[in-house]
């Protein structure tokens, strides 16, 4: 299927989907109907048949996008889960954890702590973070929607700044096939304090997770989860899932080991991958060995790994029988069928979007063709483009692989004579891209951030958006005085006294429009 250009149009069926979702929060039917939209407008481009026309493109870039490394990771770590559940492991650490985790307060640090220790990969850290905390968190009374923004808040934008992790690797390419820097780890570890989306996420996560400073759809969602969760049974709390039957009588060990062999597996399997023990010596570095892996295949040999682990640890003692384990593998699987299909479709409509309609070329000419860029503004507008980009598309990972060869050239021709503009501009790139991928629907770190903490995704969506925002705005504002004044402590410094102050407002706000509620 050969490519068209439509435009404007390119943008269409991203925002068909999220307006559809936004408005009848319900994803499948709104990432079908901009799936066929998109796909609509190929087939009237290129005269086909307006009847199956639509319908057979979009089951072409299906197949093409399908990514089975990531579906098999996400059913075997919901089979996992779900074992893990079955054998009473997961109310084990539960009460374990209460006793040493005092408080929501304590609840909340130890989930972002968590989410920011696993910096490997996105994906891992989403379902991961999710698995372990979720019990802790519905003891305490935090609502799934807050779960899944912390665990949203400390995937990718920590992946971002971490020098060794499968984000650094493929911005890391990126940058060397520009052949414009000496060392491409060198100039992204550069672009780490620029990048002010990804520092101000996880410091808006700590002071939520300090003040409760909650506001927006987030402040509706605790208020309910904290009294619908009063009245629970004190038996029933640690439960996430009460169509799940506890089996076994297991110990904090039986869910403890399994996640840490996962996280071990990850390790060995992508520097494996990575040709860390290869017969290339130019792989036998932590950094080049991440830097050549397939992040992927490592996560599907890793949580296999995993399961067969908790298959030696319940199976022989008898916490879970054979066919009891076999029937809990299974019943995981298809507990991710949902996440799977989201995580399909939205593979599908961004491989419309991209391939077919070539939306990343459409906006690639608007950057390239404007002649009004000037230093000043390059850093703020690069990063409203690439996070609209990456909102549109739903992925960061294909809008800073897009944008960043841009960006080097129109920077280098700003000011040729130095590379600090260039390394800001790269932050911005990272920064928005980030900024597009976080609160994007579609995307599918969102997707399986909801997954992992067991939350409606549009819920997720939703209550997520405003904090996303704030920061984002806050960033912009840092970028726009960047571009004027190139000082990071200046530039940095006034993005997060503006944020301190929006959440303040906001908050204060938010309180003010509950009191008037209750007095009504």
């Amino acid at each position: 299927m050969d490519p068209v250009s439509v435009g404007v149009l390119s943008i269409l069926p991203p925002v068909i989907a999220v307006v559809l979702a936004l408005i009848t929060k319900e994803v499948f039917s709104s990432l079908i109907v901009g799936i066929l939209s998109g796909t609509l407008i190929y087939t009237l481009k290129t005269d086909g048949n307006i009847i199956l026309g639509p319908v057979e493109s979009a089951l072409s870039v299906m197949g093409n996008k399908f990514d089975l490394n990531i579906v098999l990771f996400c059913s075997l770590l919901g089979a996992l889960v779900y074992v893990i559940y079955m054998a009473g492991a997961s109310k084990a650490y539960g009460n374990w954890a209460t006793a040493k985790i005092k408080g929501r307060r304590s609840a909340l640090l130890s989930t972002s702590a968590l989410g920011a220790f696993i910096f490997i990969d996105d994906y891992f850290n989403c379902l991961t973070v999710g698995t372990v905390m979720r019990p802790i968190t519905d003891k305490y009374k935090i609502s799934r929607e807050k779960l899944a923004y912390i665990i949203d808040s400390t995937a990718a934008p920590i992946c971002i700044i971490a020098p060794v992790s499968s984000w650094a690797a493929a911005v890391g390419s990126n940058l060397k096939a520009t052949n414009a820097f000496d060392s491409d780890i060198a100039a992204f570890c550069a672009t780490i304090p620029w990048n002010f989306y990804a520092l101000l996420c996880i410091l808006l996560v700590v002071l939520v997770c300090c003040f409760n400073v909650d506001f927006g759809p987030m402040y509706k969602a605790e208020k309910e989860a904290y009294e619908s969760t009063k009245a629970a049974k004190a038996d029933d709390v640690n439960e996430t899932d009460d169509s799940i039957e506890v089996k076994g009588n297991g110990t904090v060990l039986d869910m403890v080991v399994p996640i840490i062999s996962l996280i071990i597996f990850a390790v060995l399997a992508m520097l494996y991958l990575g040709g860390y023990w290869g017969e290339d010596t130019k792989y036998h570095t932590l950094g080049a060995a991440f830097g050549n892996t397939d992040s992927s295949q490592a996560l599907v040999l890793s949580s296999f790994g995993a399961l067969v682990v908790a298959f030696l640890m319940m199976v022989p003692r008898k916490l879970l029988s054979l066919k009891e384990y076999m029937d809990g593998v299974l019943r995981g699987v298809q507990a991710m069928i949902p996440a799977n299909m989201i995580l399909t479709f939205a593979w599908t409509i961004s491989g419309v979007t991209r391939d077919l309609l070539q939306a990343p070329e459409f906006i690639s000419s608007i950057v390239q063709n404007d002649i009004g860029f000037v230093g000043v503004v390059l850093p703020a507008v690069i990063f409203v483009i690439a996070g609209f980009l990456s909102f549109s598309t739903g992925t960061a990972w294909g809008t800073f692989g897009i944008l960043i060869p841009i960006v080097v050239i129109v920077a280098q021709a700003v000011d040729p004579n130095s590379m600090e503009l260039t390394i800001i501009a790269l932050s911005a790139t990272l920064a928005g891209s980030v900024f597009g991928d976080h609160c994007s629907p579609i995307s599918d770190t969102t997707v399986l951030s909801s997954a992992g903490s067991g939350c409606v995704h549009i819920e997720h969506v939703y209550t997520q958006l405003p904090y996303s925002l704030t920061v984002a705005v806050s960033a912009l504002i840092g970028y726009a005085i960047a571009g004027v004044t190139r000082s990071l402590p200046l530039s940095l410094g006034a993005s997060v006294i503006i944020m301190v102050v929006l959440i303040t407002f906001m908050h204060k706000r938010q309180l003010r429009i509950a009191k008037s509620q209750v007095n009504a």
